[in-house]
């Protein structure tokens, strides 16, 4: 499956015992030896009544994320097409709290995002106190960030050219900085206008990925703040459009976007 180019394959392990480790998410990711994707999805029974399924990410380097954005447009699609979903919204259960989706009339995907966390010790970012921005010492030379958790740390930098060579050099540097105990997803935004941003990302155990859902909301929740947005913003990256929505600050931030199956098998 993928979701605006960001791709995945989703191994449904709640009636099926098959064990996933690094070693197994690495092997499944290559995009030589094996199927080739951005991560790997794991559905389990929900440990809560009112979530359909729970979720895993499994990174391409075999690590473990605590939220994918596209991912989970991607499982409610699954769920949709299996007729498991109802007719409204619905919740499923992630690594670290639990999402609320709506399959809408036109095949795309509605994803309640949760608040955007910008303290420091939570994202976690080292950092004294909480900032706008922040200078980074990166690549031999002096960045600007801004720092926030959309359930996974995020690093946003602005930029005039997406495509700079520049931001290909920066986004694996940024990704393992320091500063972030954790590692974290580097984005790069360039802003069109106040209704619509450029945006690459690069993901922690990934790489840049063609989109990347909590991304989009963590560029426009930084911006946001910066008052440098509206509260409805294209996001255009180089696999698709996704749509944020954040119209006050205390409440969660809205995406929409597409998700699309490409084909099943079996795994032997």
């Amino acid at each position: 499956m993928h979701g605006a180019g960001n791709d995945f394959v989703l191994l449904d392990l709640r009636r099926q015992e098959f064990e996933v480790n690094d070693g197994v998410a690495k092997s499944l990711a290559d995009r030589h030896t094996g199927i080739g994707c951005d991560q790997l999805l794991v559905l389990r029974e929900s440990t809560r009544e009112d979530c359909l399924v729970r979720f895993e990410v499994w990174n391409a380097d075999g690590s473990t994320a605590e939220q994918c954005g596209n991912g989970v447009r991607c499982i409610s699609l699954y769920l949709a097409t299996a007729g498991e979903t109802p007719g409204g919204p619905f919740f499923i259960e992630g690594p670290v709290n639990h999402i609320g989706v709506e399959v809408l009339a036109d095949g795309q995907v509605r994803v309640d995002m949760g608040l955007p966390e910008f303290e420091p010790r939570k994202i976690p970012f080292l950092a004294d106190a909480r900032q706008q921005w922040y200078e980074l010492e990166a690549g031999g030379k002096a960045v600007r960030i801004g720092a926030v958790s959309m359930g996974n740390p995020h690093a946003v930098m602005l930029t005039d050219d997406a495509d700079s060579p520049e931001v290909g050099r920066l986004g694996p540097v940024i990704n393992r900085h320091v500063k972030f105990p954790r590692g974290c997803n580097a984005g790069f935004v360039q802003i069109v206008d106040r209704g619509e941003v450029l945006l690459r990302v690069f993901e922690r155990g990934a790489g840049e990925t063609l989109a990347c859902g909590s991304g989009a909301c963590a560029a426009v929740a930084v911006l946001s703040n910066a008052g440098l947005v509206d509260d409805q913003v294209r996001v255009v990256q180089k696999g698709g459009v996704l749509m944020v929505e954040w119209p006050a600050k205390d409440v969660p931030i809205l995406k929409r976007g597409p998700a699309t199956h490409l084909y099943k098998g079996n795994l032997l």
